[in-house]
């Protein structure tokens, strides 16, 4: 965020209904469609337009939905290693997990020696530290229940696609197909899951970069 500021760029990174510092709040009903309404309430609200909407992991999920609910408010969409389903799909038909998650009524996520194992992996060992200390589990509901589209796919949306080579979902065949069915332009990091926290300078670069 630092980075894109200091670029010029209004940024904003809402904490979505149920997760970090909303964690406490965490409750049934929350689901991608609820997360989007978030999303495109906030564009609204704010009166945002010529917005570059980014979603990375599962918020590539909420801002296909948000983008559906407030097309006219958006510029680019920005997949950082994300899901992006078609309507009818869960994330368990695309995501293969090595470990199963852990999961109660109304949350979950994977396990926290997992996310240091995995998720976290390629971290310097204090930002690893920084990020298990903000880690919450998800509404079960945002990730697990089937995702509900109208017509994002029927529509056309510069867009670009970053995936990250050493994380291994979502797996590249997924991102492949989001690029080809958006003709998104296509860039790698090598790195993990969390290219914000692990090449934040390199991340910036492509945010930044003309669509080409």
């Amino acid at each position: 965020m630092d980075r894109l500021r200091a670029s010029g760029h209004r940024v904003y990174a809402p904490t979505l209904d149920g997760c970090a510092e909303r964690h406490h709040l965490v409750r049934p009903g929350i689901t991608v469609a609820t997360h989007a309404q978030e999303v495109a309430q906030l564009l609204f609200y704010e009166d945002l337009t010529q917005v570059v909407l980014v979603g990375t992991s599962s918020g590539g999920m909420v801002i296909c939905k948000a983008a559906e609910l407030a097309r006219d408010r958006i510029a680019r969409l920005v997949f950082i290693d994300a899901l992006a389903l078609m309507s009818g799909e869960k994330v368990g038909d695309i995501v293969k997990r090595v470990a199963a998650n852990e999961t109660t009524a109304i949350t979950t996520g994977p396990a926290r020696a997992d996310a240091e194992k995995r998720l976290f992996a390629d971290l310097d060992s204090g930002t690893r530290a920084w990020a298990l200390a903000r880690y919450t589990p998800h509404p079960v509901a945002a990730l697990e229940a089937p995702v509900e589209l109208g017509s994002f796919w029927n529509q056309a949306w510069p867009a670009i696609v970053i995936r990250c080579r050493r994380a291994m979902n979502p797996p590249e065949t997924h991102q492949r197909r989001t690029a080809d069915r958006l003709k998104a332009v296509w860039h790698e990091l090598d790195t993990g899951h969390y290219p914000m926290l692990s090449q934040p300078d390199e991340l910036a670069r492509l945010l930044l970069a003309p669509l080409s």
